[in-house]
């Protein structure tokens, strides 16, 4: 399937749609994590797609898989400027009249940034979000995991791999993210100033096994969102629920937020 790609302050941003668009029917929009594009997502979304009977789409932010490139360094910011500079552009491009957000690590940051700000509460065309492993403050764990995947990026072949997906982008994507992370002020990164703006029914879904996030992550988003928060744990399943544990996953992106009809 060959992908689409909208033109966005003047960017190319990739996208593919999985399944029939339909105004009546909610679109799943897909944000991927710190190293993803639209071919990371593999085939979770035609398995989403097929299994709820919905059009999917997914996109790769700028410096991602076949969208533009950008110039680096990425700022401290760059969650928090995506949410609110390119996600309602985003959103503006498409047609349904309900989505529903699921975001995996980076993107789930993002979503939550998004539902709390001013174009999510104007539009009011999110009626549900999931997110998948998010991230809403800084941990040891994660960037010492973060610094592994450093290692691996400049002793393994792992550029060569992440190539396959991310083409010119490969640098950008991985430098993007890896050094952003790990900029001496990115420690103090924290959502826990927004959590309380969000409305938007909430499922949070992450592996007992994640290597990039305690359970600490969900708890928050739990102890501050006001409104319906549901928490699911996975056994068997570290950072991408969507990859480890995808039946479940669906099962319970299905159950939280029913379709219409």
């Amino acid at each position: 399937m060959q992908p689409s790609y909208w033109h966005i302050h003047g960017q190319t941003i990739e996208y593919q749609l999985w399944g029939e668009s339909h105004r009546d029917r909610p679109l799943y929009l897909l944000l991927h994590e710190g190293l993803g594009c639209v071919a990371l997502w593999r085939d979770f979304p035609q398995q989403l797609s097929d299994a709820l009977q919905v059009p999917v789409l997914a996109y790769s932010r700028a410096g991602y898989g076949r969208s533009a490139p950008i110039e680096l360094p990425r700022p401290v910011s760059y969650m928090h400027d995506e949410a609110r500079l390119w996600l309602p552009q985003i959103i503006d491009q498409l047609q349904a009249e309900t989505i529903r957000l699921i975001g995996h690590s980076d993107g789930a940051s993002i979503s939550l940034i998004y539902l709390a700000g001013e174009h999510c509460r104007q539009q009011r065309r999110v009626d549900a979000a999931y997110c998948l492993a998010p991230h809403v403050f800084a941990e040891p764990m994660t960037l010492d995991s973060i610094r592994t995947a450093r290692e691996k990026f400049a002793t393994t072949d792992l550029p060569e791999r992440l190539r396959r997906y991310h083409h010119r982008n490969t640098e950008n994507a991985f430098r993007g993210w890896c050094d952003t992370w790990l900029h001496p002020d990115f420690q103090h990164w924290n959502l826990s100033d927004l959590l309380p703006g969000i409305e938007t029914p909430l499922s949070i879904i992450q592996g007992e096994n994640d290597e990039y996030g305690s359970l600490e992550q969900p708890a928050t988003i739990e102890r501050l969102v006001p409104g319906r928060t549901e928490i699911s744990i996975l056994a068997d399943c570290g950072h991408a629920p969507q990859f480890d544990q995808p039946v479940q996953t669906i099962d319970i992106v299905r159950a939280f937020a029913p379709l219409p009809g």
